[in-house]
């Protein structure tokens, strides 16, 4: 008799987007992503916002990916687990950024912002925990816009997230939104901030977007200007 565990559900929700989801290509992946809800749970909170901007590093030949060239560290370890594996990592020492696994070995999807959906108190009381300014008035759209933002309001850090299993945790997942208006425009345009890996890598149209959303971290108004043209007649 196999003595192998079995995989525990999430209870919660029958929304919960499972392995099939995130068994593809980053690039699909970053793409699937819009329009999603991100869910997490602190305590007995739910807390929502929904995925209106990614960004996919592809690893392998990816310069500006933690595993370009096959690097395999301790720290990246989530970017070669099954897909759908949260990889959370600290920037300039004091920020986190929040990733899911993807297909390919090193593959994973940045999450770069989020629109406050349910509970957006909570939200803003998590950012406030953060800022220097305790008396300041976050406008919702302005909680979640940004990679680490999003980690701040959802209280996603290293120690609470990384590696866990997205398909089944009852701590942070993913939904469906049968309710939501998939009809969306979506911006291609370049990642941001990653100026070192050369201008090739820097410009490549990796970062996608939920066009006239207000929590987008960054728009490209030159890459928007396609869908505002008047075709010819």
């Amino acid at each position: 008799m196999s003595t192998k565990k079995k995989r525990k559900l999430n209870t919660l929700t029958t929304n919960q987007l499972n392995l099939e989801f995130y068994n593809v290509p980053c690039y699909n992946l970053a793409n699937f992503l819009l329009g999603k809800l991100l869910v997490r749970q602190i305590n007995d909170e739910i807390l929502k916002g929904r995925i209106v901007e990614t960004e996919c590093y592809l690893g392998g030949e990816d310069k500006a990916s933690h595993s370009f060239g096959g690097r395999r560290t301790p720290g990246n370890e989530p970017m070669y687990m099954p897909p759908g594996t949260a990889y959370v990592y600290m920037t300039y020492g004091m920020y986190y950024c929040f990733n899911i696994s993807s297909t390919e070995p090193g593959g994973a999807v940045l999450l770069r912002a989020i629109e406050p959906i349910t509970n957006i108190e909570k939200m803003h009381e998590l950012r406030l925990s953060k800022s220097k300014n305790s008396s300041k008035v976050f406008k919702a759209h302005e909680l979640g816009n940004g990679p680490s933002k999003l980690c701040m309001i959802m209280d996603i850090t290293k120690d609470n997230c990384n590696k866990v299993d997205m398909c089944t945790s009852e701590l942070l997942w993913i939904e469906d939104d049968p309710n939501y208006d998939n009809n969306f425009e979506t911006v291609v345009t370049s990642r941001i901030g990653i100026d070192s890996a050369g201008e090739e890598w820097a410009k490549k149209p990796l970062r996608f977007y939920i066009m006239g959303n207000k929590s987008v971290s960054r728009r490209d108004k030159m890459a928007e200007s396609k869908f505002l043209e008047v075709p010819n007649q």
